[in-house]
């Protein structure tokens, strides 16, 4: 059982969004602020639509911490929907829907008609309340606790937007350690969340917006892709003895669930397939300064054989168009089999720049969670002591 276990509860217009994170030690150092700016972090984003303006998403912290320290039992929370007001009737625990009206019209793209069919509604509100993109505030509060695990340890979460639609930023995060990379790691979010689009090449980004202006116009949705990062990693985390304990296959796994996600790469994973291995893999070298390894590139992405190898973990993340258009598609009626256009939520034109954010939980979430697996404890201290032995033994090799 991984040392590390996190859960969600909610639906998109229910009463609230429930999270439990289970296995952090205690006397990890816990801010309540830190964990509503990424909240905060996640509703920012050119092209998002008409619900960020009505929730202003604060978390209410349940168990698990006390006096601004984790108490090393599971932490649970609630992050209340303000739209409840507007749904508390049709969403409503008990009793029947009072306005009689049912959503049975799939959207294409979406998990409507596969949810019908899988649990056998007939109303299919009962499926999008909960595939709704809505829960990710959920998750995006967990890892923003563990990613305070993580800044303990010096180990920093960041990411950026390097694509909307066909405009796409030659700024990519493989390049660290070149001559043309040239900003700190440990800055990337603050010049990121400075950008409307989360773009750090302002040329780029202004075309990303007009890419979004258009698409609003034509009524029309956009994806794209965003890298995510880990960086001042140990080498070691993860294993190659074992498919499941490789680090770049639970990273996969947490980007692939986050909801409109299509395709995961490590480093430059599918720019590697394309080219010769002299092309691609990392040379090694070794700083005796500093008593290090260390590569002057990373298109491995920091992961060779399932483990760390010391340089940043680099992710990237394709999101498809938002399901929802606001000219929706050709469906089909579920009980009547008659041709229709698609049921219309409200809805973003994209929301890539807030995905980057969900991506950056996500990655806290699985580093933290292979950190534990591996130095184990019961509280922070003795965490950050077998963490600490670690790093001398690594730099004595």
């Amino acid at each position: 059982m991984p040392h590390l276990r996190y859960f969600t509860a909610g639906e998109s217009h229910g009463q609230g969004l429930v999270g439990i994170l289970e296995g952090l030690p205690a006397n990890v150092a816990i801010s309540i602020e830190k964990i509503n700016q990424q909240l905060a972090r996640r509703q920012q984003g050119y092209g998002r639509g008409g619900r960020m303006k009505i929730e202003t998403d604060q978390v209410q912290i349940l168990s698990g911490i006390r006096h601004d320290k984790s108490l090393g039992s599971p932490i649970s929370f609630l992050i209340q929907n303000r739209d409840w007001k507007n749904w508390d009737k049709i969403m409503a625990v008990s009793g029947t829907n009072p306005q009689k009206k049912i959503v049975e019209v799939p959207r294409p793209g979406h998990a409507d008609l596969s949810g019908a069919i899988k649990y056998d509604q007939s109303d299919m509100r009962n499926i999008l309340e909960r595939a709704s993109a809505r829960e990710t505030a959920t998750r995006v509060a967990l890892g923003a606790i563990a990613r305070q695990f993580l800044d303990a340890l010096g180990i920093g979460i960041a990411s950026h937007v390097i694509q909307i639609a066909e405009v796409k930023s030659e700024k990519t995060l493989i390049d660290f350690g070149s001559v043309d990379f040239n900003f700190d790691l440990k800055n990337l979010n603050e010049i990121a969340d400075a950008s409307p689009v989360r773009c750090v090449d302002k040329t780029t980004a202004e075309k990303m917006m007009e890419t979004i202006d258009s698409a609003k116009s034509n009524r029309d949705t956009c994806g794209g892709i965003f890298e995510v990062v880990a960086f001042n990693l140990p080498v070691g985390l993860g294993s190659h003895v074992h498919w499941d304990r490789r680090l770049d296959s639970q990273i996969a796994a947490a980007m692939m669930g986050i909801q409109a996600m299509k395709g995961v790469e490590i480093g430059d994973g599918f720019g590697g397939a394309c080219r010769f291995g002299s092309q691609v893999h990392d040379e090694i070298y070794y700083d005796r300064s500093e008593n290090k390894f260390y590569r002057k590139q990373n298109n491995a992405g920091g992961l060779e054989g399932g483990m760390t190898n010391g340089m940043p973990v680099v992710v990237r993340v394709a999101m498809k168009p938002i399901a929802t258009l606001m000219q929706p598609l050709d469906s089909i009626e579920l009980e009547s089999k008659k041709s229709v256009t698609a049921h219309v939520e409200r809805s973003d034109v994209t929301a890539v720049p807030a995905a980057a954010v969900i991506g950056e939980a996500m990655l806290a979430l699985t580093i933290a969670g292979s950190v534990l697996d591996k130095f184990g404890g019961d509280s922070f201290g003795e965490v950050k002591k077998r963490y600490d032995g670690w790093l001398e033994y690594t730099s004595n090799r």
